[in-house]
């Protein structure tokens, strides 16, 4: 079960070198703010709402525990780092990188600092063919409409056409090549949390340890001489059966297990 939230962001640049500062933005994201798990092609578009160079463009996926607020303040802080310059002007400016939040879920989240879904979204199809790319089942929470319903829908008629594909931080590391990884260590270590974000992050199936069902374990606390072998002892054969019950088990929907022991 995936516990975190689903956000997707949208990246543009019409400054500079467009290719490096939409490729150093998602490496950013992915190292600073939130789990990067997919990426869409890159697009070139024309300026949006104003005379400028062309944009490159592309949307992401993250994965992440924390809220929609916190996830705009850590872009708006990369933003900075990267080099985008605020100023007072009105209207649409060029800029060396942009970050939008777009969605949150399929949560509406209305605040002074954030709009989610993004208020225009659908009006603009350098936001919605990346998002499209993205192949997500998901859907506008206000106007009950998929991407490629807003796709067709969409009155902007702006030529968006697809310069090459990008490449997710994920798909470097491929642990979809091993069927079983085991996580082991001490109590306390961070084994569950570490095994649970491999299996939300690269699909695969999570066993933990059976604690709650040992029978030796309250009598452990009770006399720990007497009783730590036979406790050991028996995670030792809970963890073989568990094991040979989930590797039996066929999983259409899972790459590969991962699981948490207790060294």
């Amino acid at each position: 079960m995936n516990n975190q939230s689903q956000v997707i962001l949208s990246l543009g640049s019409n400054l500079g070198n467009r290719l490096e500062n939409i490729q150093l933005a998602i490496i950013s994201i992915h190292q600073t703010i939130a789990t990067v798990v997919k990426v869409s092609s890159l697009y070139e578009t024309p300026s949006w709402g104003f005379d400028s160079d062309s944009f490159y463009n592309c949307a992401l996926v993250l994965q992440t525990s924390k809220g929609a607020e916190q996830i705009l303040d850590e872009v708006l802080q990369l933003e900075t780092k990267l080099g985008r310059v605020r100023n007072n002007e009105q209207g649409y400016q060029p800029r060396i990188i942009d970050i939008d939040v777009i969605t949150y879920n399929e949560e509406i989240i209305n605040t002074e600092k954030l709009q989610v879904p993004h208020p225009h979204m659908q009006n603009r199809k350098f936001v919605l063919m990346p998002m499209r790319d993205l192949n997500l089942d998901w859907r506008h929470p206000i106007l009950q409409k998929y991407l490629p319903e807003l796709v067709a829908l969409a009155e902007d008629k702006s030529n968006c056409k697809v310069v090459q594909k990008l490449e997710a931080p994920l798909e470097k590391i491929n642990l979809q090549q091993y069927n079983y990884i085991a996580i082991e260590g001490n109590i306390g270590a961070g084994k569950t949390t570490l095994s649970s974000k491999i299996a939300e992050d690269f699909n695969a199936k999570l066993v933990l340890e059976r604690f709650a069902d040992n029978p030796f374990l309250p009598k452990f606390y009770e006399d720990q001489s007497r009783y730590a072998f036979p406790l050991e002892m028996s995670f030792l054969a809970d963890r073989y059966q568990q094991l040979s019950d989930d590797l039996a088990q066929f999983d259409l929907f899972k790459d590969f297990i991962v699981n948490a022991y207790k060294s």
